[in-house]
């Protein structure tokens, strides 16, 4: 297969460095489209040989030599590059979420119904062993029929500030926290219940971040970004981009091409997404979620139970314990694998019997191993999977619409129904 890829920031390493690694096998990369020739650059000399390389009004020419295309652009840019790829016969990898508006979705579902080609999501937490085994102990009956989910994600204030400090908080770019990161929970959801979404209430609001909580606050004047600013090296809240060699080339390197500025601060003036969000759903088998994600948490990870006509799962996981202060000025100190304090805990509790303990298989690499299990997937195929885990287009859908019809309820405080077993919005 001959692979291009569009949109070179921080995501896109993990694909490159899959078919320069492990699946070399798989493929070649042959193209590389992007804004700025900097970060193209970056990639040419990881790569280790030369790629040709073009801008986003070229990407016609990207086609011409790929089989397959694989996205990681600015998410309210990826309607535009998958469609353009099916019309053109191309297999499409893309990354979550599949596009942060209703018209993307249309427009991806039409395109996907008249292409050769295959579209495939990486939701990369299917394959986590903790979350795989959820999956398989619903799917045996192990609680009987599923009647409820609570489920509640926690952001720290590592890895929640930076989509504050990124071009995520703004909505018309990321679609919000609850399209771009909750994408990742309500596709769990649906493919832990095997159902979809049909009515959808949600509230919300901004109450950490932003220049106005700041002034409730009185945490008084703040710079712009972190390069330069009095704080570096002391404020938690202030990221050092160029102690990180990655980001310093992908971002400060290249800010002189397209003034992208990568470390803003989390406190300033322009943000217009929420930190905190409480979303219930009832779904196409009359199970309900109810759901809630924080962004400015102490600690980091996440507490999901099924509640069940035969008994109750709970799943509680600590990726990150307590957070460094000063994380954010040593990038090492920010990473969640194998993080001191972290834990998994799956617990099965059956009616009428003492809770059992399932044992969660790991294995190596980010994700318990299941990052490595989803290249599998994407590169090699998912052979006979018993528990579906590969996501195609309409998987994507069900999930950015669910986001969509939260962030519409919060809006105008009434519910909102998806029709089209969770396909658009009714």
């Amino acid at each position: 297969m001959r692979y291009a890829f569009v949109g070179l920031g921080h995501r896109a390493q993990m694909y490159v460095d899959a078919l320069l690694g492990e699946w070399r096998d798989a493929g070649t990369i042959v193209a590389l489209c992007d804004l700025n020739r900097t970060r193209m650059d970056y990639y040419v000399e990881r790569i280790g040989q030369e790629v040709p390389c073009f801008a986003p009004d070229e990407f016609d020419k990207v086609l011409e030599l790929a089989d397959a295309v694989i996205v990681t652009t600015v998410d309210a840019t990826h309607a535009r590059y998958v469609c353009a790829a099916l019309d053109a016969g191309r297999d499409v990898i893309v990354e979550k979420p599949l596009t942060v508006d209703a018209e993307g979705c249309a427009a991806i579902a039409a395109a996907a119904e008249r292409s050769s080609g295959k579209l495939i999501v990486t939701f990369n937490y299917r394959y986590s062993p903790r979350n795989s085994a959820v999956r398989r102990l619903l799917m045996e009956g192990a609680i009987g029929e599923v009647t409820s989910v609570h489920f509640e994600w926690t952001l720290d204030t590592i890895h929640g500030a930076d989509y504050f400090r990124r071009w995520h908080r703004q909505r018309a770019s990321s679609g919000g926290l609850l399209v771009h990161k909750s994408t990742h929970h309500f596709d769990l959801v649906n493919w832990w219940l095997d159902a979809a979404p049909e009515l959808v209430f949600a509230q919300t609001d901004l109450r950490f971040y932003g220049a106005d909580n700041a002034r409730k606050r009185s945490l008084g004047e703040r710079p712009a970004r972190g390069q330069g600013a009095p704080g570096l090296g002391s404020d938690p809240f202030i990221l050092d981009i160029s102690a990180d060699h990655r980001l310093k080339r992908l971002y400060l390197d290249a800010e002189h091409e397209d003034g992208y500025v990568r470390d803003q601060d989390v406190f300033g003036e322009g943000i217009d997404i929420d930190d905190n969000m409480s979303v219930l759903v009832r779904y196409t088998n009359r199970a309900v979620l109810t759901y809630s994600l924080h962004a400015h948490a102490p600690w980091e990870g996440y507490r999901v139970a099924f509640n069940g006509t035969a008994g109750r799962l709970e799943l509680d996981v600590v990726e990150r314990e307590w957070t460094p202060p000063h994380a954010a000025i040593d990038p090492s100190a920010a990473a969640k694998e194998h993080a001191t304090g972290s834990s998994e805990r799956l617990l099965l509790r059956r009616h009428w019997s003492e809770p059992e303990e399932i044992p969660i298989e790991g294995g190596a690499g980010g994700h318990g191993g299941g990052d490595r299990l989803l290249l599998n997937d994407v590169f090699r195929g998912p052979d006979n999977d018993p528990l579906a885990r590969q996501a195609g287009y309409r998987d994507g859908i069900r999930s950015v619409l669910t986001g969509v019809a939260a962030t519409v309820s919060a809006r105008t405080g009434a519910p909102v129904r998806l029709a089209d077993h969770g396909t658009r919005v009714s």
